[in-house]
């Protein structure tokens, strides 16, 4: 089963991503912020990490970057509400997928699966 570490600040769209995801078969950790993602990524393994760009304390694209130094087999795929960021987040990360809000959760679990080349066991 894929792992799955979720970076994201509202409470409301973590959860909602989290059981989405955990209904399609893939096991999620979800933290509220970038820095609660670090210590995890340093001692657990993960597939992806799928983080929102803007967060407090540490964004999504700096937390994109630690992880490919602390886990370089860790694949990332952002989502973000704010299309400059979308820009930034495609030099900084070129083989990451950017997922826009607002989008349909079927569309998140497609990507998803798309990143794990499955087809989804979804019924979303």
């Amino acid at each position: 089963m894929a792992r799955i570490l979720l970076a994201e600040d509202d409470d409301s769209m973590r959860l909602y991503l989290s059981r989405a995801l955990e209904r399609s078969g893939y096991d999620v950790v979800a933290v509220d912020r970038g820095t609660a993602a670090i210590p995890l990524l340093e001692s657990e393994h993960f597939d992806l990490l799928l983080t929102d760009i803007v967060m407090p304390e540490m964004d999504g694209i700096e937390l994109a970057q630690h992880a490919g130094t602390i886990s370089p087999a860790t694949r990332v795929m952002f989502i973000t509400g704010f299309a400059a960021v979308t820009l930034r987040a495609g030099k900084i990360a070129p083989e990451a997928k950017v997922l826009s809000k607002p989008f349909h959760l079927k569309d998140l679990v497609l990507e998803v699966d798309r990143i794990f080349e499955r087809t989804s066991a979804s019924g979303l």
